[in-house]
């Protein structure tokens, strides 16, 4: 099977997840961000990620992807209780977390950003909807004290470093890929416990940090 991703795409990061905790192998495409022929070729529209199954077919929308592939051996893993308050919490950071990432994201040595046209392709759509990004890191110190202060709150919520409720639920797959972006992002006060927790779910399934190249 082939998993086709941009490296830094949260939703990616949830697909490439659930292959990780299950120890199973899988073909990594990472596609140019200005490459609208392939995604268009394989699922009729360009988005990512989507899985190319043995048989040839695709399959996009990375949840779909994630249920697919969990219960492909009825042996899920996912099969912990999910808790309001992280869901709650998700919602909340993701209303500004954005402006902290984007422009760092467009800085940053993703493989789907190896010319010079793809990185521009990628700025200049994200500025359309979220405004210029030397605007937005002129406000960099007081979203980075945001998102430390509210990473305090989520220290409270977490069980267990291998799961962020005790047992491996979706709240896990909704949570590690916003942490995995957050280690973008230098500066960043972590508590203990989400510091463990994002560490060791980067190793259960297999998707790195991005601390060696945070901005």
């Amino acid at each position: 099977m082939k998993l086709y991703i941009y490296e830094h795409c949260p939703f990616c990061v949830k697909a490439r997840m659930i292959f990780g905790l299950k120890n199973l192998p899988i073909e990594l495409v990472v596609m140019l961000n200005d490459d609208e022929e392939t995604p268009k070729r394989l699922i009729g529209q360009k988005m990512a990620p989507i899985l190319q199954k043995e048989d040839g077919s695709c399959m996009p929308e990375s949840m779909d992807i994630v249920y697919f592939i969990d219960k492909k051996d009825r042996e899920p893993l996912l099969t912990g209780q999910t808790n309001p308050a992280i869901s709650t919490w998700l919602r909340h950071i993701n209303e500004y977390v954005n402006k902290l990432l984007l422009p760092r994201m467009a800085k940053a040595p993703f493989a789907e950003f190896a010319t010079p046209e793809a990185r521009s392709y990628f700025k200049h759509k994200k500025e359309a909807s979220i405004g210029s990004f030397d605007e937005l890191e002129q406000h960099s110190a007081g979203l980075i004290k945001k998102v430390s202060d509210d990473l305090r709150q989520l220290d409270k919520l977490i069980v267990k470093p291998n799961a962020v409720n005790g047992e491996l639920s979706e709240d896990d797959i909704h949570l590690f890929p916003l942490l995995r972006s957050l280690s973008l992002v230098a500066g960043i006060d972590y508590p203990t416990r989400v510091a463990e927790y994002r560490d060791n779910m980067a190793k259960q399934t297999q998707v790195n940090l991005l601390s060696s190249v945070a901005i």
